[in-house]
Parts: structure tokens; C-alpha cells; sequence
């Protein structure tokens, strides 16, 4: 399915809109807004500040995750341990995965809007073929690509748009696929003021378990391939 030929104003208004954004958000110096040591250090306002102002911070923390994903910024991990410490780990995981899912469709939506058509033009038949296996089996494999950390989150958001996946099968995929990650991390949070760094924050363990988990979200498309090749034999 093709998007509606976008207008050129259309394209230049969204475009500066994420540029925008983006530059104001390092001009502002944002990463270091958005790094641990910021938080640790500003953890007791934080809780005090949702105690006060619960739906306030609800608000709050949704719009700055969901902002923050639908323009790729970095700190997206900082903020998964942070509502993780300030609200728990049900709310916490709840917000953490409509935040994210909102985010992400925002900037898949935005990248299909501006660049697919032209994209697959581009590509000519190849790209043609590659949309139709994807598409074919579209939430098997976003839902794989979701469970299993092997490529950025941006990047995962991005390049879905330049094929036919309906929004529908990409909005449930995404918010299906990051809630075991997202639980993980958000869970992590509530020991925020122990954690010394980013790095090693996940074991092997849970990482098999990501991939035992994306391996059962390819079982459908493997039948289906094993199937195909029963019939022609």
C-alpha cells in the first residue's frame, strides 16, 4: 500500500519540525540532562516530585519518552531506569511501552510520509522483492526484530516504513516486542542509586531468553517455509 504523494511543503515543514527539535535538544546540552549521573543525582526531586504531582509526572514522563524516541535521541535507556525508580515497575513498564510504541510510530510515520515512495522507486524490482518477503510475514519478523537486541531501536523504527507494513501490524508488533525489554530495564530502575554504569546492565541469561523468545516469533514463518517446500517435493 503507497502512501499519498506527499506536497513539498508538507515535507519541508515535518523535516524542519525533527531538525529542529534535534538541534534544540543539543543546544540545550540534552545528553547530559539525560545521563545517569543526572539522574542518581537528582533522584529525590524526582520522587518527591511524583508524590505531589502524580498525574502531573505521568504526563510528563510519556511526552519526554515518547518525544525522545520519535526523534532517535539518545538516552532512551536513562529513561527506562528513571520511570522505572519513580514509578514502579508495573506503571513504569505500562508508560515505558506506550511512550515508546507512540514514539515509534510517529517517526515511522514520518519517514513513510517523506521517503518511501521514493525509496522503493529507487530500489526497482530488488526492493520490490524485498518488500514482499518482509511484508508477507511482516509481524513475525518486526516482532523478532523487537524481542531481540540485535540492531538499534532507531534503526528498527526507521526501516519498516520503506516497506508496505501495515500501521496496524506495526503498531502491535512494536508494543508486543519491547515489553520483556522494557520490563527488564524499568525493573532495573528501582535499584538506580546502586547502578555504577550502562554497560552490563543485562545478563547473558536474559539476553538468551530475548533470543529464545525471537526465535519462537519466527516459528510461524519457518512452518510456513517448511510447508511451501513439503508441497513442491
Amino acid at each position: 500500500m503507497s502512501t499519498p504523494a506527499p506536497s513539498r511543503w508538507g515535507r519541508v515543514a515535518i523535516a524542519a519540525v525533527f531538525v529542529a527539535a534535534i538541534g534544540a535538544f543539543f543546544a540545550l546540552d540534552g545528553p547530559r540532562h539525560l545521563s545517569l549521573e543526572t539522574v542518581q543525582a537528582n533522584r529525590d526531586a524526582l520522587l518527591a516530585f511524583a508524590d505531589r504531582h502524580f498525574v502531573a509526572a505521568l504526563a510528563i514522563g510519556f511526552v519526554v519518552y515518547a518525544g525522545a524516541t520519535a526523534l532517535s535521541l539518545p538516552g532512551g535507556l536513562v529513561l527506562s531506569l528513571a520511570t522505572g525508580f519513580v514509578f514502579g515497575r508495573w506503571v513504569g513498564t505500562a508508560l515505558v511501552v506506550v511512550a515508546a510504541t507512540v514514539g515509534a510510530t510517529l517517526v515511522f510515520l514520518a519517514a513513510r510520509y517523506l521517503f518511501a515512495d521514493a525509496a522503493r522507486r529507487r530500489m526497482g524490482p530488488l526492493g520490490a522483492k524485498i518488500n514482499a518477503g518482509f511484508t508477507d510475514d511482516a509481524f513475525s519478523y518486526l516482532l523478532f526484530l523487537r524481542l531481540v537486541p540485535l540492531f538499534p531501536f532507531f534503526l528498527v523504527n526507521l526501516a519498516p516504513a520503506f516497506t508496505s507494513i501495515p500501521v496496524r501490524t506495526y503498531v502491535l508488533a512494536t508494543a508486543l516486542g519491547i515489553v520483556p525489554g522494557s520490563f527488564v530495564y524499568v525493573n532495573l530502575g528501582q535499584a538506580l542509586g546502586r547502578i555504577d554504569s550502562l554497560s552490563g546492565l543485562v545478563s547473558r541469561e536474559t539476553l538468551l531468553a530475548f533470543a529464545l523468545l525471537g526465535a519462537f516469533a519466527l516459528a510461524p514463518v519457518a512452518w510456513k517455509k517448511w510447508k511451501g517446500r513439503a508441497r513442491t517435493t
